[in-house]
């Protein structure tokens, strides 16, 4: 059900959850900070308009077309999934406090040792540093595993990192596709 919504609506949205797209032995689990209000009332991850994940997705030759947020369920058919840091939606991921970081990266630990993914995606520098305590996060491959699987940091797509333009995502995520050799 995507479109416009009220603000009562979206407001309806906090604190709500989307499910996983998970299932084992995938390639890469991208690991999303949070879900926004839009994405939460939608249901489906990075579903913002605005947000530059499915195109950098696409562009960067893990998808063979762009997909819509709505068939996000459809990475699994490519060895994808996606999952979030902390499950709860909010306005924004400066609503969330450094322990639910730290929380979420205790289930995320559960996840990906389920799982199995050979490579967990982190979409969003900042959430990886604070949920790891790192201080120093850079793009790219990460010299400590999670649970079994290497790690990979990438930018958070959010419409509102102007820092990144279309091409600097599909590049960042090119690097990762490269290095998974799709």
């Amino acid at each position: 059900m995507a479109g416009r919504f009220t603000r009562e609506q979206l407001q309806a949205a906090a604190g709500s959850t989307i499910a996983d797209v998970l299932a084992s032995g995938l390639t890469v689990l991208f690991v999303g900070i949070n879900p926004g209000l839009y994405s939460a009332a939608v249901g489906h991850h990075f579903a913002r308009p605005g947000n530059r994940f499915w195109p950098a997705l696409h562009d960067s030759g893990f998808t063979p077309r762009l997909l819509a947020p709505e068939e996000d369920g459809t990475l699994l058919e490519w060895g994808l999934g996606i999952t979030n840091l902390v499950a709860r939606a909010t306005v924004s991921a400066a609503e969330l406090a450094p322990e639910e970081y730290r929380a979420g990266a205790r289930v995320l630990e559960e996840k990906v040792a389920r799982f199995a993914p050979a490579w967990t995606a982190f979409v969003g520098l900042g959430a990886y540093g604070m949920a790891f305590g790192r201080k120093r996060v850079v793009v790219g491959p990460q010299d400590q595993g999670f649970a079994g699987s290497r790690v990979w940091v990438l930018p958070n797509t959010s419409g509102l990192n102007a820092q990144y333009t279309p091409e600097r995502f599909a590049v960042a995520f090119r690097g990762l596709r490269d290095a998974v050799q799709l």
